[in-house]
């Protein structure tokens, strides 16, 4: 893991502010919770986040105290509504003034500038500490969202402001760094930080287990099922593989479920594509080490953590070129990157990798070599370092100005 020494060398107490973290939300509350973890082994570690389903308000999870507000009409674990980020910015902001109170931080580190960036920025400034704003992607362009604050001046003006004022962003790939200048400000520093995942003991599984046999060729998705993700144009690519033994899995729930099997039923292809809904980590890696191909017709992915533990499981990648994930997915090297929206071309990746195992072999390997570089002990250095940084930059802003 971390340093150690370094560590206690620079010992820091962080807090870090989400409107979701885990069990609610998706990858970013997940990633946040992975670093906050990794972090929490040589730091103190805070979280200030969403509470929903009877969730513990106050708690220390595998080191890291989690404070949960209230929100509201927030009626599934995957997908917020408005009235529940509206609520975590009005709560977020009026548990955290309590909490400084109570606390001395040295950092804030706020996930997404909307809903949660309000709250970090407000936090800061009344603490007088910097806030290190970290952008995820989706927070600022989704292009499957009509309410994407990219295409909204009333959106997109207060995005810009929270930009401006942290004392350090950071974007978890290129494309989030190149929607951040060319959508909101071409002037504001940004940092590359790439996300990690856990390091994984992927094991061998039998494939009758999940009622697979050896000889068919099985394709696995992973997410949140909602319209960015769009799982009817992958039911359209399997639709048109005439082979019985392409299989698909699909792991996760979401708004779109029921629509997306329905129209999985009328296509009568429910024998090849199966939706499994949300299951534990033990399962997801079960089933990555079951599958042969991952597989994404995601429209946009801010950076893509689910195609990193597909490729730690030893799987390829094949998926659409628009997203975070062209700053690790080398096409025909660790699988292929396709053309938004052309299926074609994306049933031709698929069918060549199901007729050459010797290819599909070859980049399975590169797959794995690659993932090597996106642990998330790796993030939380490279996060341990950037916090120090702006720690010593405001120490120095502050001294100058008179106000240390």
């Amino acid at each position: 893991m971390i340093d150690a020494y370094r560590l206690d060398k620079l010992s820091m107490n962080i807090l870090f502010c989400n409107y979701e973290y885990p069990p609610l939300g998706g990858g970013g509350g997940v990633v946040n919770a992975w670093l906050a973890e990794a972090l929490a082994e040589a730091h103190e570690v805070t979280v200030l986040t969403s509470s929903a389903y009877g969730l513990s308000e106050d708690e220390i999870v595998n080191g890291v105290r989690v404070l949960r507000v209230p929100v509201y009409f927030r009626n599934k674990l995957q997908a917020a509504n408005m009235a529940s980020l509206a609520a975590y910015v009005v709560n977020g902001i009026r548990r955290g003034r309590t909490l400084l109170r109570e606390q001395r931080f040295d950092v804030i580190n706020t996930h997404f500038v909307i809903p949660t960036g309000p709250v970090g920025w407000y936090l800061a400034r009344l603490a007088g500490i910097p806030n290190v704003l970290s952008v995820h992607g989706g927070d600022l362009y989704d292009p499957s969202k009509f309410m994407s604050p990219h295409r909204h001046f009333f959106l997109r003006e207060p995005a810009k402001r929270l930009l401006r004022a942290a004392s350090m962003v950071v974007g978890q790939s290129t494309n989030t760094i190149e929607n951040v200048r060319q959508y909101y400000d071409d002037s504001v520093p940004c940092e590359l930080v790439p996300l990690g995942i856990p390091r994984l003991s992927v094991k061998a599984q039998d494939r009758s287990a999940f009622g697979l046999s050896e000889d068919d060729f099985v394709l696995i998705t992973i997410g949140r099922l909602v319209s960015r993700k769009g799982i009817d144009q992958l039911v359209d690519v399997i639709g048109a593989m005439h082979n019985s033994a392409v299989k698909l899995l699909v792991i996760g729930g979401g708004p779109k479920q029921e629509e997306w099997e329905a129209l999985v039923h009328h296509r009568r292809l429910g024998s090849r594509i199966r939706f499994l809904g949300q299951v534990s980590d033990e399962q997801k890696y079960a089933m990555l080490a079951c599958a042969d191909l991952y597989v994404s017709t995601s429209q946009h992915e801010g950076f893509g953590l689910v195609f990193l533990e597909g490729m730690a499981a030893g799987l390829p990648v094949v998926c659409y070129n628009h997203g975070g994930q062209t700053d690790f997915i080398r096409n025909g090297e660790n699988g292929y990157l396709v053309e938004l929206g052309d299926k074609q071309t994306f049933q031709l990746r698929l069918n060549a990798l199901e007729n050459d195992r010797a290819l599909l072999a070859k980049l399975s390997a590169a797959s794995r070599e690659t993932v090597e570089q996106y642990f998330i002990d790796r993030c939380a250095q490279r996060y341990q370092a950037l916090f120090q940084a702006a720690i010593e930059t405001h120490s120095r802003t502050a001294h100058l100005s008179g106000t240390g």
